[in-house]
């Protein structure tokens, strides 16, 4: 595609380095005031005059060409006009060419980025306290292998500690392998649930969970075993979940996985100087920079978080020599990572720079936060039914003779849960209602969807294959309307690299939700089919671009996109 911010800088006539002018040049808010700026206060010192001045010079010197048809200065910033023709033209070919690869690039060829998100607990199903993470980290999967990068997508599994131990108790106590075959990881979280309630009445019951949780770490072949079933059962259940959100991972290696792989790096800090002795247990004094210590070993001789997620980086660089490592994880983390960040940093390691806390807000029911532990948690498989039957009976309303009914139940349902962790900025608290997530009005992802299936009707009726109808001249297309559909489908693949190195996806989504309301405005101003046959293809093809753009979008964003509605 036509790079016009290029074109426009190497044509300015001033002694100012190309790269600077290049990376000056922004798009205009308001398209009366031209397509691209360059604001010229910047070189005020450097060429001794007022910004106003350099403008207005500048805009005398420049030539006007097939590409930019007028240059305006105006208070300090020269203003370019680009030939509508020209854009459109250079625009719908440019989409249309690269098809599903539009938005793509190779800049992280040969680059290698490891996300950690999800993170799931065995014997515990996934609530809707997972959502966040879970989209935004499948969401910045798509975004970085679309980049061009290596993706290796981690869940972190919460597989280690005390709590396994009271898994083994609550089963050998109330367990039936009939119920669990039938209720899967829901009948383990059940008798989490009732230990804890019995716990409070047997107090013996914490020192049986303690001793079954130390068989689990000795390698006890009967705790083991059961430990094995839990996780099984566990990740089954999951796995159906991750399908409809449609994200994947390539490791599953969680907590426990790296119980042998501390020694090293604990001896490491510990060479480098950095570890001391507090009241038995082994820290690293992190009081210079704002911090308590970061508590590495107990009194006891036992591992923390902090240890195990060390040992994790130590092997994730080691193994897959990442050139970011993100961790999506709740904001509530953000000083045991920055704790572990520091400690790596003073360890003199250079690749400590590359780990990233990517922290998104906490999900709260209306009645205040969840527990699992007292049973106070709304399951996703359950979010995600109740989205899809919503979705199932406005479609039965609307448009019952729909073929695939079911099929684009699910596509909707689900999408309107994952659009509602991934509309707003990450850092943002949810109170979750299921009202929010289930409105299929506005600025939703049925929204986006429902606008994909128009462009496909009209591309349908018009029966027209793209090489027929694309449009060979666009200069009777200069209304208001088709100017800013073309800059907004223009600027998609900038779009795509900012979502992913802000590590924010709700840049793509209210991008989105801009292309989808200025195609309705173009859709409800101007007639598509049945004009003049060469402005009915100049739109068809405008059209088309706009489908392909929102379908690509959305699958970013881990959404699938129905062809009818």
């Amino acid at each position: 595609m036509f790079d016009f911010k290029k074109h426009i800088a190497d044509n300015i006539s001033a002694d100012i380095d190309k790269e600077m002018l290049y990376s000056s040049i922004v798009n205009t808010a308001d398209d009366n005031m031209g397509d691209y700026s360059l604001p010229c206060f910047k070189f005020a010192a450097q060429l001794r005059k007022s910004p106003v001045a350099i403008a207005q010079q500048l805009a005398e010197n420049y030539l006007t060409d097939e590409y930019i048809g007028e240059v305006k200065a105006v208070n300090g910033y020269l203003n370019f006009f680009v030939n509508r023709s020209a854009m459109l033209t250079d625009t719908v070919y440019g989409v249309l060419e690269q098809g599903e690869n539009y938005g793509n690039s190779n800049e992280g060829n040969g680059k290698t980025i490891c996300i950690d998100y999800s993170s799931v607990n065995i014997a515990k199903s996934l609530h809707i306290g997972h959502l966040g993470t879970t989209a935004i980290g499948g969401s910045l999967y798509k975004l970085f292998a679309a980049l061009g990068y290596k993706v290796i997508g981690i869940n972190h599994l919460g597989d280690y500690g005390t709590q396994f131990g009271k898994m083994i108790v609550a089963y050998k106590l109330w367990g039936n392998d009939e119920v669990i075959a039938k209720e899967g990881v829901r009948a383990l979280q059940d008798l989490y649930v009732r230990f804890h309630r019995e716990e409070e009445e047997h107090p013996e019951l914490t020192e049986q969970a303690r001793h079954w949780f130390a068989r689990i770490e000795k390698g006890d072949p009967e705790a083991v075993k059961l430990f094995e079933y839990f996780k099984k059962i566990t990740l089954d259940d999951v796995r159906q979940v991750y399908d409809r959100l449609n994200v994947t991972f390539d490791s599953w290696n969680g907590e426990s996985f790296y119980n042998d792989k501390m020694d090293k790096p604990l001896k490491f800090l510990e060479d480098k100087g950095l570890v001391t002795v507090s009241d038995g247990a082994k820290v690293v004094d992190l009081s210079d920079y704002g911090m308590p210590p970061c508590l590495l070993v107990k009194s006891d001789g036992s591992s923390l978080y902090a240890t195990r997620d060390i040992a994790a980086a130590f092997y994730r660089k080691e193994h897959y020599n990442f050139d970011k490592c993100l961790y999506v994880v709740a904001y509530q983390q953000n000083l045991h990572f920055r704790q572990i960040f520091k400690v790596l940093e003073l360890a003199g390691l250079d690749w400590a720079k590359d780990l990233v806390h990517v922290a998104y807000g906490m999900v709260s029911l209306e009645e205040g936060s969840m527990s699992t532990r007292k049973g106070n948690t709304v399951f996703l498989k359950d979010v995600l039914d109740r989205a899809v039957s919503k979705s199932l009976d406005i479609i039965c309303t609307k448009n019952p003779d729909l073929p695939d009914k079911e099929k684009v139940a699910e596509q909707v349902g689900v999408g309107a849960v994952i659009f509602s962790a991934l509309e707003n900025a990450r850092i943002k608290d949810i109170t979750f209602t299921f009202d929010r997530v289930l409105n299929f009005d506005g600025e939703t992802a049925p929204y986006l969807q429902y606008t994909h299936a128009r462009c496909n009707s009209l591309l349908k009726k018009a029966g027209m294959s793209y090489l027929t109808r694309i449009a060979r001249n666009y200069s009777g297309l200069d209304d208001v309307e088709t100017l800013r559909l073309v800059k907004l489908l223009r600027n998609f693949p900038v779009i795509v690299s900012d979502s992913a190195y802000k590590y924010e996806p709700s840049i793509l989504s209210k991008y989105l939700i801009d292309l989808a309301q200025a195609f309705n405005r173009f859709y409800i101003g101007h007639r598509v089919l049945g004009e003049d046959l060469s402005v009915q293809n100049a739109r068809l093809s405008l059209v088309e671009c706009v489908q392909l753009v929102l379908r690509k979008g959305l699958a970013l964003l881990g959404i699938e996109a129905p062809e009818q509605m």
